[in-house]
């Protein structure tokens, strides 16, 4: 059985902590951003943890990241 490959975009946009959650980065902040306030701007700075009905794929697509 062949080593199973890790999706390499998604290893680039998810972070395992050294606690083993998974963080994200947040939706929402590339463009039309004169429409929305600036507390809601603010809000989406930084990260966030991976909703827990998300871990599932999560893990499948990255196999060697300790998860």
């Amino acid at each position: 059985m062949p080593k199973t490959k890790t999706k390499r975009a998604a290893a680039k946009r998810f972070k395992v902590t050294g606690s083993g959650k998974i963080v994200r980065g947040r939706a929402f902040k590339r463009h039309l951003l004169s429409s929305k306030t600036r507390k809601r701007k603010r809000n989406l700075r930084g990260t966030t943890e991976v909703d827990k009905t998300n871990l599932h794929e999560i893990k499948l697509i990255l196999p060697y990241h300790g998860i």
